[in-house]
This record gives structure tokens, C-alpha cells and sequence, in this order.
């Protein structure tokens, strides 16, 4: 039995090595950053979720060397046993007052909290109505609840409405309508205005993933309810300490203080799961605070994602529309997405390539991402070697 399930895995490795689908890591060898050492190369980096380029902030670091020595390493124990440190609720009570929330609860990673949110919340009684394009984690999240399952299409505001209906007549409960605020491989942003007034109009909740928002889109980085003027409407925000605020790792919800008193007395993934490390805490908590007072760095992240997206589209490269950080370069093919990859690597821009089971079949992709820690001339740089890259591989 053994020796035929080692088989079968090795015959799947050997379909997705077939398929030109396989992930292969690379090893950086400096600190996070605009650029980066990979094989003893210096590369532009275009593929990380640094998007105020606070991973390798002196201050961030700093805080973070005050958290180990204050602190110690970590915390060998869950929150309600003898995990919480004072900073632990600092942070949480940080976020909570950024986001405009009673309170937050942090996590080990927002998987964790898209994973624990809607089972504590939500029964067979209830609904959730989730959006086509939410991320991984909130799909498993709402395969662990026993609540009932409506989805609709990808920011169809039609579609949800019917969704929302369709729960109606089945005399649901309780309703959560649960979106990402920008979709991470697309890089749009939902509609949330008109998400929430449907909510209102059904007696829905409205739930937010925030991850590619938090800290650098709408006011002082407050997200997309913020960006889009939702604003208090939306009832609850998830989001993550690994991207903007400093990359290093954890996640949270904030929300009203029923919800948060609630999933600290049921949630699985914060019971169960050692507190974050002190250094992560103190370093994410100096992250949020230079965040919300960096306008001149969104300033220049709005800057350089414009420039970037106006080159490749003089080029001749086909992106997705949008207005975030987050610009796909559409390929459509997984093997030819590899390839472009690969002679962009060769040319010394750092990318990767994006496709099924990540995206849909047929719509592979580079997905780019901009970063304040990179500057016009890196731009410059990207977009040239895109274009020679692109015309080696005939794209353009």
C-alpha cells in the first residue's frame, strides 16, 4: 500500500514536470528589497508583496532586534495558556484603531484567519455568499464551516444580488457576503460601495480580505473600504502582517467585539497554533506605525505602477486593467509563462510565473508587483529587458 501511493505521487510529479507546471524555488541571498542577490547576481525584484518596501526597513529591523531582547525568541505556548505578551495586545489594539474596529485578533498567518473565521460564526442555518475570485484561504475557510454556500461571479454585482436571493428564499439565517478587497492575481479592487448597499438591502454582513490593500492603498493605508468610500460599511476586515506591514509573517481580523470576544473562545487556528514571536510583533507594530505616516511612499508607489504599466503597454504587452500595484503581464500559456521567466531572469529581473492550479487553465500570467523600494531607473531597467525578452519569445 505504501510503495503504490509513492507511485502515484511520483506518476503526478512526473504529469506536472510533463506539463511545463512545475514550481522550482530560488534562493535569495540578501534581505528582502527593490534588489535583491540571487546566484550571486543583483536582480530587480518584481515579484514580492513589499509594496511600501518596509522588509528591510532600519526601523522595522530595529524593533524587531527590541522584541528578541525584551521579549526572548518565542513564546512556546498558545495565547490562552501562557502565550500573550503585552505586545500582543498592543499590536491588536493598533490595528483595530488603523481599521476603524472595536478590537482584532492577530494569527499566525491570514490563512489561518480566513480559515478560522466563518466556522465559530456561522451554522447550517446560515450563508455565506463568497466572490469567484476569493483567495485560497477563504475557500477552505468556508469549506470548514457547515454553513450553506452561495457564490457568485467575480465583482457581479447582478450575479450577487441573485445570490443573495437565492439565500433568501431558503430562509437563511444569518448572511455573510465575503470578498477580497483586491483580487491578488488580477489586481482589481471590489466594488465594496455596492456590495454593501446589497448587503443592506438583504440584511447581510459584508467581510473584507485586505492583504493586498492594508498599509498602502486608501487614506494613511486603511484599505479598500477607505480607497473605495465603503468605508464603516464593511463589518469585517482580514488582513496580513507579511506584505506592506514589514512582510514578516501573521495575520488578523478586526471586527466588532462580540465577533472578536467570540472567535478568541472558538477559533481553532489561534487556539491551537503558537502565539507570533515577539520580534514579528514589535517589528509589525513599527511597520503599521511608519505606514500610516507614508504618503510620500505611496506616493511614489502610485508613480512607479503607473510608469511600469504605461511601458509594457507601449511595448505591446496585453496586462489586465486596473489602478493597484498588482499588474498581471498575460501570457495564456503555463509553458510560455515559464519561459518568459526564465530569459527575464537570465536579463536580471527577478519574476514569476503564474498558472493553473494558481490561475485559470489558459490564463497564465507574470504577475509584477511594484514596490516603493524601487526607483525610475529600475523601472527603466524592467521594462527594457520585458521588451527584450518579449520579442526573443515572440510575444510582441
Amino acid at each position: 500500500m505504501k510503495q503504490t501511493l509513492i507511485a502515484q505521487i511520483t506518476a503526478t510529479l512526473a504529469e506536472i514536470e510533463a506539463a511545463g507546471l512545475t514550481k522550482r524555488e530560488r534562493q535569495i541571498t540578501t534581505a528582502q528589497s527593490g534588489r535583491i542577490a540571487v546566484g550571486g547576481r543583483r536582480m530587480v525584484n518584481l515579484c514580492a508583496n513589499n509594496y511600501l518596501g518596509l522588509a528591510d526597513h532600519p526601523e522595522v529591523i530595529a524593533a524587531a532586534h527590541r522584541g528578541l531582547d525584551e521579549f526572548g525568541f518565542g513564546m512556546a505556548s498558545v495565547r490562552f495558556i501562557c502565550g500573550t505578551q503585552t505586545i500582543h495586545r498592543s499590536l491588536e489594539q493598533a490595528i483595530a484603531a488603523h481599521l476603524g474596529k472595536d478590537d482584532a485578533i492577530i494569527f499566525a498567518a491570514c490563512f489561518d484567519a480566513n480559515g478560522a473565521i466563518f466556522e465559530p460564526l456561522l451554522g447550517e442555518e446560515d450563508a455565506i455568499i463568497s466572490d469567484s475570485l476569493n483567495h485560497a484561504s477563504i475557500i477552505d475557510g468556508v469549506r470548514l464551516s457547515k454553513a450553506q454556500r452561495f457564490r457568485f461571479a467575480n465583482r457581479d454585482m447582478n450575479d450577487l444580488e441573485a445570490q443573495l436571493k437565492a439565500a433568501e428564499a431558503k430562509n437563511c439565517r444569518h448572511r455573510l457576503i465575503a470578498t477580497d478587497g483586491v483580487f491578488s492575481m488580477d489586481g482589481t479592487i471590489a466594488p465594496l460601495p455596492q456590495i454593501c448597499a446589497l448587503a443592506e438591502k438583504y440584511g447581510a454582513m459584508v467581510m473584507v480580505d485586505d492583504c493586498h490593500a492594508t498599509g498602502h492603498l486608501g487614506a494613511q493605508g486603511r484599505g479598500t473600504a477607505d480607497l473605495t468610500g465603503a468605508g464603516s460599511r464593511v463589518d469585517i476586515i482580514t488582513g496580513t502582517l507579511g506584505k506592506t506591514l514589514g512582510g514578516a509573517m501573521g495575520g488578523f481580523i478586526a471586527a466588532p467585539q462580540p465577533i472578536i470576544d467570540l472567535l478568541r473562545q472558538r477559533a481553532r487556528p489561534y487556539l491551537f497554533s503558537n502565539s507570533l514571536a515577539p520580534t514579528i510583533v514589535t517589528g509589525s507594530l513599527k511597520a503599521l506605525e511608519i505606514a500610516i505616516k507614508s504618503d510620500d511612499r505611496r506616493a511614489k508607489l502610485g508613480h512607479l505602477t503607473r510608469k511600469f504599466r504605461a511601458g509594457l503597454t507601449a511595448a505591446g504587452f496585453s496586462l489586465l486593467e486596473g489602478e493597484t500595484p498588482i499588474i498581471p503581464v498575460m501570457v495564456g500559456d503555463a509553458p510560455m509563462a515559464q519561459n518568459l521567466a526564465l530569459e527575464l531572469d537570465r536579463l536580471g529581473v527577478f519574476v514569476a510565473g503564474f498558472f493553473y492550479p494558481v490561475v485559470p487553465h489558459g490564463k497564465a500570467r507574470i504577475r509584477t508587483q511594484m514596490s516603493a523600494a524601487l526607483n525610475d531607473e529600475d523601472i527603466d531597467f524592467a521594462i527594457d529587458a520585458f521588451t527584450q525578452a518579449g520579442k526573443t519569445l515572440k510575444l510582441i
